[in-house]
Order: C-alpha cells, then structure tokens, then sequence
C-alpha cells in the first residue's frame, strides 16, 4: 500500500486535517451535518456535554456527549462541492494514520445524518414538514470523479430519471441510497421519497429573479417523475452528494429534511428556526 503524498493529503503543522482544522480524536462516530455554521450550536446547545469547539472558515465543528453518546455537528456550508471536502477530511480523520500517512488496517463506518432545509416538490407536502431521502439524485458533477458501483434498483430509478429527464442537455444525473439501518432508526413515521441535489439555488432548482433560466418547467418535470412506488418529494443542495461519498468511503449516511418551502404553492414557511428546531430535536431523540 503506497503512502500519502503530502499534496493529496494536506495536514496542518499543529497535526489537523486542512480545512476542517480538527485532530483525528476530535470526532465522534456519530457526525451530524449542518449547512449553516450558526446552525452547529442550535444542534450542540442540546449536548450536556460540549468537549470541544473549533472552526475554520465555513467549517464549524463541536464534539460532545447527548447522554452517553459521543456526537460530532459540523457545518459544511452550501453544495457538493463543500461536502467533498467534509467527507473526505472526515474520513481521513478516522481511516489514515497522519503519521505514516497510511491507510489503517482496520477500517472505520461513521453515521453521518445531514439535518438540512429543503424545498417540497409534491403538492400534499405541507410547509414544517420532516422528510428523510430514501434516495439522492445528483443533478451537480461531484460523482464523475469518483468510481462508484450501484445497485440493480438504483440503476432502474436513475434509468427511469434519465427518460423522463431526456431534454435536460449536458446533465449526467448519478444515484445513491440512503443507510436502511438509519432510515429504520431515525425516519420511523416521517415521509420518504427521493430527493434531488442541485448544483444552484436559483436557476438549477427552477428559480427565476431577472436570469432566465433553461429549463423553466423544471419544477413541473421534477413533480410529474415516477417510479412505481417513488417520487421526487424535494429539493435541495448536499443530500446526493453525501450519499455517494459515504457509500465510495463505506459510511452509513441519512438526510433528514426541514419543509420550508413549497415551490409548487410559492409558499415559504414564516416561521423556519421552529421547523428547523423540530427537527433537530426529532433527530436527536432518536440517536
């Protein structure tokens, strides 16, 4: 097994990883991810124990203890271009020796749950509603860098996608399922669906302020997909590319989702700290 260049595998001079700024004893097994850096301490004020605080740039990490449960809450900031960095800085914390810049023998699985806010695509989904993604849909590059194997099922989903999607020019959508064990644990009674990641926020989720966008029925597309039992329930920036990562990296990952929109009604919820408290205690309470 070759060693770690020190341009592939950047490491402080205090001995932390390069972005995140964190020791590999810093992190818990269980990561909670957040896309806010304000959001970490919403989730950690929860903690009886905070053990740790640190941050860098938009990356905001607090490690501690909600009864005897370790838990590490990191912001990552907004795209999958943001959550390369924090899966794989996360992964190298737990899985390479900084001093030989080998990988361990002994490989390690972390539980990474992204608690994040999202747009609802189903007219029946009402605003404060908590959704967990059975699947992510990727319609960002992130996945074209990576060698990924998918299951027989996620190959018909993402099949079925691309046909219904066939006028979308120059897009290669990828697939990625969620953890079974998290969604059994923590997505007891919450809705399910398949949620789709976009690379923007204005024009590649079907927004329009004076832009055009491309695609302007994509909104309408995006509601009308089915596949037998699934559908597109919403929409959002990180979920897909979580999920790929993790599942490239052996991780077991989960997104629970915070309803503060609803972009086939143009509804936005007037009070989004509430939903997003609800969840984050919903998500807490069943750790």
């Amino acid at each position: 097994m070759n060693k770690i260049s020190e341009t592939d595998l950047i490491i402080n001079p205090d001995g932390t990883i390069y972005h995140l700024n964190l020791l590999p004893e810093d992190i818990a097994e269980t990561v909670i991810t957040v896309g806010d850096p304000d959001r970490v301490s919403e989730v950690s004020k929860h903690f009886d124990i905070i053990e740790l605080k640190k941050g860098k740039r938009e990356f905001i990490s607090h490690t501690g203890y909600l009864g005897s449960r370790r838990i590490t809450v990191i912001s990552t900031g907004i795209g999958t271009d943001n959550i390369d960095i924090v899966l794989n800085e996360l992964d190298a914390l737990v899985n390479i020796d900084f001093s030989s810049r080998m990988v361990k023998p002994e490989l390690k699985s972390l539980n990474i749950i992204r608690i994040g806010t999202s747009g609802a695509v189903q007219q029946d989904i009402p605003l404060g509603s908590i959704i967990v993604s059975e699947y992510g849909i990727g319609l960002d590059s992130i996945m074209q860098y990576y060698l990924n194997q998918i299951s027989a099922e996620e190959h018909m989903i993402l099949d079925a996608f691309k046909t219904h999607f066939h006028h979308l020019k120059g897009i290669s959508p990828y697939i990625s399922a969620a953890d079974p064990d998290l969604i059994a644990s923590i997505g007891i009674g919450l809705e399910r669906g398949i949620t789709v990641t976009a690379p923007g926020f204005y024009a590649p989720q079907g927004r329009q302020v004076r832009a055009k966008a491309s695609f302007p029925d994509l909104i309408d597309d995006i509601q009308s997909f089915r596949y037998t039992n699934y559908r597109i329930t919403n929409l959002e920036m990180e979920t897909a590319g979580i999920y790929a990562i993790s599942k490239v990296l052996g991780h077991k990952a989960l997104s629970v989702n915070a309803i503060l929109a609803s972009r086939l009604n143009f509804d936005f919820s007037p009070n989004p700290e509430k939903v997003i408290n609800q969840t984050i205690e919903l998500v807490l309470s069943r750790l």
